[in-house]
This record gives structure tokens, sequence and C-alpha cells, in this order.
């Protein structure tokens, strides 16, 4: 995990779920609590900025993860890339916390508001995930479908206006296309998106009991 300029890792606090405020997406991520999983109890927690930046950004410049995000470099660009999802106002950036060890970066959004709803055939309340594993160590050992998997449950537990997850990975990604896969997600589309030609990955919420 990254340091802080004194060499200490920063310190998460969990603290009590708030009260869910009124917005684009109804409820915050961080409200929907913990949940049980394979390798034990995930939870998503609210990125704090001047608390969490020093982590993401070490994870942003990690060589696996900077070839798809785009956001290697200074801590200034990822900072810039989290304050303008916040004046947005649609997503809802995440850290992904397993048995007490933030471990991974989530982007929680709603894809008919997001630009990429000029790109595919968007439905209202479509929810769409962007994630990341943090180190270098936890990945490549199955989590990313096990933990989309359980989100995107949580997602359709706790949106019940919400009939289908969506996801773009970048189809040069293909352990993240196979994780998506892996989670109940169905190959829908390829995209020509700004910045990477993309996979449509869509779960929908009446196949998620046969996929």
């Amino acid at each position: 995990m990254p340091t802080s300029a004194a060499g200490a890792a920063p310190v998460l606090t969990l603290g009590r779920d708030e009260a869910p405020p009124s917005g684009p997406l109804p409820g915050r991520a961080g409200d929907w609590g913990s949940t049980a999983t394979p390798v034990g109890a995930f939870r998503l927690v609210p990125v704090q900025v001047e608390r969490d930046l020093p982590r993401i950004g070490r994870w942003m410049n990690e060589p696996a993860v900077a070839a798809f995000w785009e956001l290697a470099g200074p801590l200034a660009l990822t900072e810039r890339h989290l304050r303008q999802l916040a004046d947005a106002g649609h997503s809802h950036p995440c850290l992904g916390v397993l048995e007490g060890t933030p471990m991974s970066y989530w982007e929680i959004y709603r894809a008919d508001l997001d630009p990429l709803a000029r790109h595919y055939p968007a439905r209202a309340h479509d929810t769409g995930i962007h994630l990341l594993i943090g180190d270098a160590a936890t990945r490549g050992r199955g989590l990313g479908g096990l933990l989309l998997r359980a989100v995107t449950d949580l997602v359709l537990d706790r949106r019940p206006a919400c009939s289908r997850v969506v996801a773009e990975p970048d189809l040069r990604n293909t352990p993240s296309v196979a994780a998506f896969l892996s989670a109940g997600f169905r190959f829908s589309a390829e995209l020509d998106l700004p910045a990477k030609r993309a996979g449509l990955m869509i779960r929908d919420r009446n196949l998620r009991e046969v996929m």
C-alpha cells in the first residue's frame, strides 16, 4: 500500500453509515454495508481525497493499472480526477475493503447520465462500474470476478430502479474482460469510445440467478 510522506500508511477509519443523500445516484455505495464473499467480508468505503489520495495514486502508477487508467504521474493528476467525479455528481468513487484491508478502487456511477450513454442504447438507471485491484500481489487470484459479482449484487439489491449493471473494459485488458464474464456479465457489443475500443458488458437483473 502507498505510504504518507512520513512513511506510515494512511489510517482508514470505518465510521457508521450516514443517511443516504438525495441525488442522481440514490444512496451512496458506502451506505450499503458489508457483504459476505467467498474470500471474506467486503464493503465499499467512500473515498476521502485527503486520506486516500496517496494510496490511490500509488495504485494508478503501477504499470498494469497505468496502461488502462491513464492516470499515472503526479498525485495532482489523480486528485483532479477524483474531484471531477465529485463535481459531476453521478459517480461514487470508493475503496474496496476486504477483511478490513483496502485493496481495490471502484467507481459506481449512473451510466445513463454519463458520456458513456452516447455510445450505447442506455436505459434509465443503468449503473456502471469501474474497478481496479490494488497491489500487484493481490491480482491474478480470481478476486476481480468474485468481488464484481458481490458488488453488482449490492447494486441490484439496493437500487430497485436499476435493471442492469454495465461496464466497458478495454478489449486489450483480457483479465478484466474475463473477470466481468466470470461475475455473470454478458458480452453485448464492441464500442468505439474516445480513448479505447471497449467491450460493453451487461449483467441483467432478470438473469442474475442463472449467470
